[in-house]
């Protein structure tokens, strides 16, 4: 673990179930973001709520790198708050108390430099056009889409026509 470091993450839900699809799921996950951070701080760079999965880059403190206690509060505080959690059926959750909200793992990825943070910015606002939810980034709320416009990073229409930015920005990354 890198101190100070900023890390891109995605988070997935128990067999991709669309369990964020509706308003008081993505005010959970807003209140799980502080719940942490007011515990461990961190910097929230960018983030998008979807249905099925989140991505989140954090900046962590310059004498911290302990992002996976920052994963496992947030991931534990939507479990226990969540209202329509799956019933849970798979035998090694039950003997491991688990709820099937959250696959076990998570994607986790350090930025290596300003480049690469700001391909990874961009692949997050878009992410919501690559998975057909809305046909461009402004139209999808739960993201910090509109923080980046105005703070003029972006503008309204930035992606529009051009299907392929999501793909461009983190290559290799299927997410």
């Amino acid at each position: 673990m890198q101190p100070g470091g900023t890390f891109f993450f995605t988070l997935v839900t128990w067999n991709r179930i669309a369990l964020f699809n509706h308003p008081t799921a993505y005010s959970l996950i807003s209140q799980a973001i502080h719940y942490v951070m007011d515990r461990h701080p961190f910097t929230m760079i960018a983030y998008i709520y979807l249905p099925d999965h989140l991505h989140l880059i954090w900046e962590l403190p310059e004498e911290d790198g302990d992002f996976p206690l920052r994963i496992r509060l947030f991931k534990s505080h939507v479990s226990r708050n969540l209202e329509n959690r799956p019933i849970v059926e798979n035998v090694s959750r039950i003997q491991k108390r688990e709820q099937q909200v959250w696959r076990r793992r998570y994607w986790e990825h350090t930025c290596r430099d300003q480049g690469d943070l700001n391909a990874h910015i961009d692949y997050i606002h878009y992410n919501p056009v690559k998975h057909g939810l809305v046909t461009s980034p402004h139209m999808w709320g739960q993201s910090s889409f509109m923080d980046y416009i105005k703070d003029g990073v972006y503008e309204l229409d930035w992606s529009a026509g051009d299907d392929d930015i999501g793909g461009r920005a983190v290559e290799g990354y299927a997410g």
